[in-house]
């Protein structure tokens, strides 16, 4: 019997809970180890004073009464047989109400709570992208500089766009993650303020209108164009982040021949 054994097994020894055999081994190194019996005579002497008289107290008799009729009480509602009899077409009533609610509601839990998770993995990239000193992988205001080398590290080919004439001039690029895959981060700039767009293929070819929302004191807009989705972020105004996205959707959107 170690020490680590044995004082592990201190308290079960102080109750009277071992077998005869371990009860012995433990009183026989108590008396060899100087260690463990300090820990024995700590423990013991807790035992002793919670047991002293002023720190418990019965309870009083309406107390015991209203708890033992509660019990009573509760056995025989348990042992009394449950009879409930449900018509057949109430069942079936039930049940399609079940199905209806689940298809309508839990499709609609689903999307919000994805959406949301999304918005909030972008505006943690936005964040981080700022506090890290890692906003671009690719320092360049050349387009033909930053699209290239996307090449190789995505399976898509990211539109990049130089809107210098517009009032938002093109820093860079670097690689990001969201969405549970690579994404493309464009980096543009209004004055002093960064915007951070975010680029990757849609799951729908459908294109989404420009949608727009608040988090964390960011504006965030989001669209699908033209098979991909854009995440524009910034802490620029409402009005000037919404000129952006739209200079965006109109170098993105499709021209005829």
């Amino acid at each position: 019997m170690d020490c680590k054994e044995t004082q592990n097994l201190l308290n079960g020894y102080l109750d009277g809970e071992l077998d005869l055999v371990r009860h012995v081994e433990i009183e026989r190194h108590l008396q060899t180890c100087p260690e463990c019996s300090q820990a024995y005579q700590r423990l013991s002497t807790v035992q002793k004073a919670l047991q002293k008289p002023g720190l418990s107290y019965s309870a009083p008799d309406r107390l015991r009464k209203r708890v033992l009729a509660a019990t009573r009480q509760a056995s025989r509602e348990e042992a009394a047989p449950r009879r409930r009899f449900w018509p057949a077409f109430g069942l079936a009533a039930g049940f399609a109400c079940l199905v209806l609610l689940a298809l309508i509601v839990f499709p609609r839990l689903s999307t919000t709570s994805t959406d949301d998770l999304l918005t909030r993995e972008v505006v943690s990239s936005h964040v981080r992208s700022l506090m890290a000193e890692h906003l671009m992988d690719v320092p360049s205001s050349d387009k033909h500089t930053v699209k290239p080398w996307f090449t190789g590290k995505l399976d898509f080919s990211p539109p990049v766009e130089d809107l210098t004439e517009q009032g938002f001039p093109l820093l860079g690029g670097r690689l990001d993650y969201l969405d549970d895959h690579p994404v493309a981060a464009l980096i543009y700039r209004r004055q002093k303020h960064m915007i951070n767009l975010f680029i990757w293929p849609s799951a729908s070819q459908k294109d989404i209108p420009l949608q727009a929302e608040t988090r964390q004191g960011y504006h965030l807009l989001h669209w699908t164009q033209s098979g991909m989705t854009f995440w524009a972020i910034s802490d620029l105004n409402s009005a000037e982040l919404q000129e952006f996205a739209q200079h965006i959707q109109s170098f993105s959107a499709p021209h005829g021949p």
